[in-house]
């Protein structure tokens, strides 16, 4: 997990812990944004695989996560920031 330091400073600004970094690479959906990044953020059938290799409770427990997003450079795969969804992400 290659972070730029603006990324680890909004990580920590915004509380979301390194699970859920993580998460996001392994189970999040990726879009390109149109501007060198990936866009990396958690979708119901993301969620549903989540729940099925780690368990309901543990699921339940972190809901509150799941509105987080990530850009990574598609370049070198290194974070460059994360943060909470407040508005949808429109696909299409």
């Amino acid at each position: 997990m290659n972070m730029t330091h603006h990324a680890t400073m909004r990580s920590q600004q915004r509380g979301i812990p390194p699970l859920i970094d993580q998460w996001l690479d392994l189970y999040g959906e990726e879009e390109y944004d149109g501007h060198g990044g990936i866009r990396r953020f958690f979708t119901r059938t993301s969620i549903r695989n989540l729940e099925k290799d780690c368990g309901r409770q543990i699921i339940a427990k972190l809901s509150e996560y799941f509105d987080c997003y990530k850009v990574a450079s598609s370049n070198s795969n290194e974070t460059i920031t994360l943060g909470h969804r407040t508005k949808r992400i429109k696909r299409g």
